[in-house]
């Protein structure tokens, strides 16, 4: 099948293609793991924004480049670290929390497609979106409070409404989901092999019409973007268990150690260590934040987050833990206030 493609642009690190009446938007940047630049940013919204006032548009995908190890490693951190002189800590987020929005508000069935590392900011360009689709490959992580931050991009209205407490334990500790436990954790609606991927991407370029009936059963609509159960009879196939696919649930490992190491098996003791390495601040913050967004819209949960950041920006904290964890990787941040307790109320 060879279809004419009706659009075609490159900006920078973005590819937007329109097939027909679908579209597919390709992260490029893979040798910096397909970290979102401004520029990024700025591309993908426009491109949606175009496309979502296009009645003829019925379905986008999202993706990374099919060499790249990362979907995306999430928003630029480091580049608005380095940019002291100018108000990129303002638009940078700002347009990162509109674009968070306009994807939740699509007019067609939003597809993103896992394959590789996902972390931090780069769940704003998926779990807002209708359906999500982890491999073997995906890791999912919320590592900010590893880095003077918090978890954002609206995961104060998203993970708290995960089962039990794992979208609070996912936000304080940055621990990893890995493959299956993405999909069992309901942070994706399904789950398919690596290998499979592109042929599923096929099968929905081939849709003629495609909507959310096409693609999988309508989710509840109390559920919001998070789903309460995973769609049946998809042609995405949410399947039962992983070994359908010839897959083996992955083994967990022993330890955690912030956001290199896997949901652990043995849990207090570990849990305690890690939360001890994270910024205190970012501790209490994220725990408040996750008690406020359960009652909040999409929307204002989004706004509260704008404040909280831009409020981070000020601190010493967030600019201490990008330097000791990403830019000289000392991993040993000097953390201000240095203890919970000395954190204000």
């Amino acid at each position: 099948l060879h279809p004419v493609r009706a659009m075609s642009t490159e900006a920078g690190n973005v590819i937007a293609e329109r097939v027909g009446n679908k579209g597919v938007i390709t992260l490029d940047r893979p040798k910096a793991l397909n970290a979102l630049s401004l520029s990024m940013i700025r591309q993908i919204y426009q491109t949606l924004k175009k496309w979502h006032a296009d009645p003829g548009m019925k379905m986008v995908i999202i993706k990374a480049d099919k060499d790249s190890k990362a979907f995306s490693v999430g928003g630029d951190v480091k580049a608005v670290v380095n940019d002291q002189d100018s108000n990129l800590r303002d638009i940078f987020f700002r347009e990162v929390y509109i674009l968070n929005n306009l994807i939740a508000n699509l007019a067609f069935p939003y597809v993103a497609l896992l394959d590789g590392v996902t972390i931090g900011g780069a769940m704003g360009l998926f779990i807002h979106g209708t359906f999500q689709v982890a491999t073997e490959r995906t890791v999912f992580a919320m590592p900010e409070t590893a880095i003077g931050y918090f978890p954002d991009v609206g995961s104060s209205y998203v993970l708290p409404r995960l089962p039990g407490k794992l979208g609070l334990f996912l936000g304080l500790t940055g621990c990893r989901l890995v493959g299956w436990e993405v999909f069992k954790g309901r942070i994706a609606t399904h789950f398919s092999s690596s290998q499979r991927l592109e042929h599923v991407e096929g099968d929905l370029m081939r849709l003629a019409s495609p909507n959310i009936s096409d693609i999988g059963q309508d989710p509840p609509k109390e559920s919001g973007p998070v789903r309460n159960r995973v769609p049946q009879g998809a042609r995405l196939r949410a399947v039962d268990g992983p070994n359908q696919l010839g897959l083996q649930r992955p083994q967990r490992r022993r330890n955690c150690k912030r956001t290199s190491a896997r949901t652990p098996r043995n849990g207090p003791q570990e849990q305690a260590k890690i939360l001890r390495k994270m910024s205190p601040l970012s501790l209490k913050v994220t725990f408040r934040a996750f008690q406020e967004g359960p009652g909040l819209t999409l929307e204002d949960a989004l706004k509260m987050e704008f404040r909280l950041c831009q409020r981070f920006m000020e601190d010493s904290d967030f600019y201490e833990g990008v330097r000791a964890v990403l830019i000289d990787r000392s991993g040993e941040p000097k953390w201000n206030p240095a203890t919970l307790a000395d954190v204000l109320r």
